[in-house]
């Protein structure tokens, strides 16, 4: 059975030419006009993927995707007509997984579907039992994180991210290494999708996300995970 999107998308006629390619890339889709349409129908209705243009009328993109992302870490991809950095940041802030900008082009964005679904799925998670950063013990094949022997729920992308970094076992990741591993998909240079997601782990993961001292940035080449400790 294909990959089923919800794609949230008020004007009709991107909506409805929207949906027939990305059938034709094996998609089954379900459409919603507007932010509250899209919520009411996920009460009631299983998707994988939430496909949602920021500017709706009402219930704008930013609200219906802090919605989901307080309900649970299905997985969103926002679109968005402005390429500035306030735009796309304001976007993952509120819980994004990914961004796409318009126009669309559906291969990529059925490649960027398949990507993000690729996370959800069990993986080499380095071959251990459990990883440690300070006081982060990571359960790799439980998909279970826990901060001084406390639960805290990651998303999909959050949980991948961490886990990389904790299997370099102290070594220098690259933001390039980081994208490809997690989000599986070559960005050209845009690190605001990864930048994004380490200050979103950080405020979970960190005592004082402002002076973080688990996951550490290395200035000019990426990041690593403090030693176990």
């Amino acid at each position: 059975m294909g990959t089923r999107l919800l794609l949230v998308e008020d004007d009709e006629r991107i909506r409805l030419a929207l949906g027939l390619a990305l059938e034709d890339e094996g998609c089954e889709v379900v459409e919603a006009a507007s932010g509250e349409e899209a919520l009411e129908l996920l009460s009631s209705t299983s998707v994988d993927v939430v496909l949602l243009d920021l500017m709706l009328p009402g219930v704008d993109g930013l609200e219906v995707c802090r919605t989901l992302r307080a309900q649970g870490d299905l997985p969103i991809i926002i679109v968005t007509a402005r390429t500035d950095t306030a735009d796309v940041i304001t976007g993952l802030e509120a819980g994004a997984d990914d961004y796409v900008s318009k126009p669309l082009v559906a291969s990529e964005l059925a490649a960027r579907v398949r990507a993000l679904l690729r996370r959800r799925q069990p993986g080499d998670s380095t071959g251990r039992l459990a990883l440690r950063i300070g006081e982060i013990e990571i359960y790799p094949e439980e998909d279970v994180v826990r901060r001084a022997g406390t639960e805290v729920h990651l998303t999909r992308t959050e949980f991948r991210l961490l886990v990389e970094l904790a299997g370099a076992a102290g070594r220098v990741v690259t933001r390039e290494e980081l994208l490809k591993r997690v989000w599986g998909y070559d960005y050209f240079g845009d690190t605001r999708l990864l930048d994004v997601h380490i200050r979103r782990l950080r405020r979970k993961i960190e005592r004082d996300p402002d002076d973080p001292e688990c996951v550490l940035t290395v200035r000019g080449r990426g990041y690593k995970a403090c030693s176990a400790g």
